[in-house]
């Protein structure tokens, strides 16, 4: 598996790994593919950290069987950054590759110099990356219901003055 940056011709792989690993029976459309789309015509994205999971025989293209994204996020107006979504096709689940684009987008945030990245998930999983709930750093979820599950976790440029509500990207307002 080779993880690399999204290139514009992977935009149509993306959006399918995205909407089958968050489609069940129940709700084959989901809210997920959508919103990629919108977070990329936003000022908030940030191609250098969206980022695929490539599995295929070494030298061949491969396929697309996952994908990360930061996109800008704010705390009180100071650059911050939000991970979402995180999508494994099914098939692929359980088998390290949410494991690798997560280490390798939070590598790659902390190369950039940026402070923190934020996302809104399960405490248990995310907490192996160093994920800790927001508000242990002074960071209000946009959603105070959110709770725990708006987690935390700083990188090399993190500092401790870096406090208040945290802001997500515009397209996240309308889901």
């Amino acid at each position: 598996m080779l993880i690399r940056r999204e290139n514009p011709a992977d935009r149509a792989a993306v959006r399918a790994v995205t909407a089958a690993a968050f489609a069940t029976p129940e709700k084959p459309e989901t809210v997920e593919a959508p919103l990629l789309d919108a977070l990329r015509t936003c000022e908030d994205w940030l191609p250098e950290l969206s980022l695929v999971a490539v599995d295929g025989a070494p030298g061949g293209p491969g396929d697309i069987v996952g994908h990360v994204v930061c996109t800008r996020g704010r705390v009180d107006g100071a650059p911050a950054l939000l991970l979402a979504p995180l999508s494994v096709r099914p098939e692929h689940q359980r088998r390290g590759v949410g494991l690798a684009l997560v280490h390798s987008v939070l590598g790659a945030a902390d190369a950039l110099g940026e402070p923190l990245v934020a996302l809104l998930g399960s405490p248990a999983y995310y907490g192996r990356y160093g994920f800790r709930t927001s508000t242990e750093y002074g960071i209000v979820p946009p959603d105070p219901s959110w709770g725990a599950y708006f987690q935390v976790r700083t990188l090399t440029a993190y500092r401790e003055t870096l406090r208040g509500t945290f802001r997500l990207a515009e397209p996240f307002d309308h889901i």
